[in-house]
């Protein structure tokens, strides 16, 4: 179904990785639509992953804290905007209200089979139905084939400014050799894995002639400590001490990033690393990174996917991924990018 549009909005207001993984989209929007004007409805925890995009033309940013008159304000605002095709990729409540809040001629969302509360009663029209554990950059993909684009290989297209470059590089001065980059944290607590483990991945990283840094922010320094003081080298920290951005970049130069399912896991592929991806209480198979689904290790155990925030027997999934599991797959890497 080909849409004649000049004003096209994105709804996608949650997570980083979500964010992260509807870029591709963006990118075929605007080879699809070169002359729209392409904006995107996003929350402020991600919004700097589109900042200064080039497929976008504007980011809203809805202010969650504010409460529901903060909520009715940025309805009034896309309203404003007239646009004439939406894309619903959030499938909620929520995103179906900023959805018809535009009062877009055509407004596209995921099938009622895929969507949830309600949210297809918001849409005049939608994708054919999706596996529901079917991997989600390529079900974002499906709107770009609903709308008869031309094909375009998924590209995220991410740029730094000149500024946060050479803040990357001061970052990682104090580095003499090639490094990984350890992102620590996730949102669940169940997809985290232990400082005791990552301390040895650092020390069998030092024994391969890598370097160690850690990636994250403030809800991971108790790990990252406790990885620091268990490691005969310690890593270098910058945990804390990137902007999201920022972490992108440093992930981006590292030889191989290792990880729990989470946005930095996301924003690694994004910048063409290889990711060695620790998976508990999620699957891979819906949310594996771009380019490293060879690279996965899944914890072996009966309950593994149970999409438990939290774990009430001990993370058991996360504890089956040993040191020497994630060692084999980073032979893996940097023997195949010698």
């Amino acid at each position: 179904m080909r849409v004649p549009a000049e004003r096209i909005l994105i709804v996608l207001l949650g997570a980083i990785g979500d964010v992260v993984r509807g870029l591709p989209l963006a990118n075929r929007l605007r080879e699809g639509y070169p002359d729209a004007h392409i904006a995107w409805a996003v929350e402020p925890r991600a919004a700097s992953v589109l900042t200064q995009h080039h497929a976008l033309d504007e980011v809203l940013i809805f202010e969650r804290g504010g409460g529901v008159w903060s909520f009715l304000a940025f309805l009034h605002r896309v309203q404003q905007e007239h646009f004439d095709l939406v894309l619903d990729l959030q499938r909620h409540a929520k995103s179906a209200l900023v959805s018809f809040a535009t009062r877009a001629p055509v407004r596209v969302g995921f099938h009622r089979r895929n969507a949830k509360e309600l949210n297809w009663l918001a849409n005049t029209h939608s994708i054919p139905p999706v596996d529901p554990r079917g991997w989600k950059l390529a079900q974002y993909l499906c709107f770009a084939d609903f709308l008869e684009l031309p094909p375009l290989a998924p590209r995220f297209e991410l740029t730094l400014t000149a500024g946060e470059e050479a803040r990357v590089t001061e970052l990682l001065a104090p580095l003499r050799r090639p490094f990984a980059a350890l992102f620590l944290g996730s949102t669940w607590e169940s997809r985290v894995w232990f400082a005791e483990r990552y301390a040895a991945v650092v020390d069998a990283l030092d024994a391969r002639g890598l370097d160690a840094v850690l990636v994250g922010g403030a809800d991971v320094r108790a790990i990252a400590d406790a990885t620091v003081q268990q490691s005969e080298r310690p890593p270098l920290d910058l945990t804390t001490r990137t902007t999201l951005r920022e972490s992108y970049g440093v992930m981006a130069r590292a030889r191989v990033a290792v990880g729990p399912d989470s946005g930095p896991m996301h924003l690694a592929a994004a910048g063409g690393t290889p990711v060695v991806s620790l998976w508990g209480a999620t699957t891979p198979a819906r949310s594996a990174p771009f380019g490293s689904d060879d690279l996965v290790l899944v914890g072996r155990v009966p309950c593994a996917p149970c999409y438990l925030r939290r774990c009430p027997i001990g993370r058991q999934c996360m504890q089956d991924i040993t040191p020497a599991r994630v060692m084999a797959q980073v032979t893996r890497v940097l023997s195949a990018t010698r």
